[in-house]
């Protein structure tokens, strides 16, 4: 089972990690929940239905990463007219992230959280290594957490697409991109492997 997710009786997922590999993880969480920010300010009314109607923010994020994590709805595809059409595409972009974002962002600092507290909880199993067990909640989590931050590693790194990353994978070791690229390899492994432990 080193390094790779497989299915527990019953449901979700169990992996052994080195203690490498929990720090690398925890720490590309944490860095992940920093990226994406506190959630909105409480309402100082003590209203606890505040959080539910507040409204999120209409401009896409300035950051690319955020910007591959929170895509616009309605984004210009290639060769769409521009013009009116183009401005009522931006509109609605606006008013669905303006209603969205706020969610999406605690979706994914809730499963960043769950990998961050799930490795807290690991007891060594020797060797100063741990064996990660999931519940099938968790299982979900960590695959969304794992998603997010291979579309986080893939950002900086400037992969849009297959050939992008294709070209990263043949690096040499001096390159200063090659851990970043070694950490969105290992990632989409366990991605892959998290996935196919909850097919049923």
């Amino acid at each position: 089972m080193p390094g790779t997710f497989e299915p527990l009786p019953g449901g979700g997922a169990a992996v052994a990690l080195d203690v490498v590999e929990i720090s690398i993880i925890r720490s590309l969480a944490v860095q992940l929940m920093e990226l994406i920010g506190p959630g909105p300010a409480e309402d100082s009314s003590g209203d606890p239905l505040a959080d539910l109607f507040a409204e999120g923010p209409s401009e896409p994020p300035s950051d690319p990463v955020l910007r591959r994590l929170f895509p616009d709805a309605y984004g210009d595809p290639e060769g769409a007219p521009q013009g009116k059409e183009a401005e009522q595409r931006r509109a609605y972009s606006a008013e669905f992230r303006r209603y969205t974002e706020n969610d999406l962002r605690a979706g994914k600092r809730d499963s960043a959280l769950t990998v961050i507290r799930s490795l807290d909880a690991l007891a060594p199993a020797g060797e100063g290594g741990a064996v990660l067990e999931l519940s099938p909640d968790e299982s979900r989590q960590w695959l969304g957490a794992l998603n997010d931050l291979r579309l986080a590693i893939g950002s900086r790194l400037e992969i849009n697409d297959e050939d992008d990353s294709d070209l990263l994978f043949h690096l040499p070791d001096e390159d200063p991109r090659k851990p970043m690229v070694m950490a969105y390899l290992w990632l989409g492994g366990l991605q892959e492997t998290l996935v196919s432990s909850l097919m049923p």
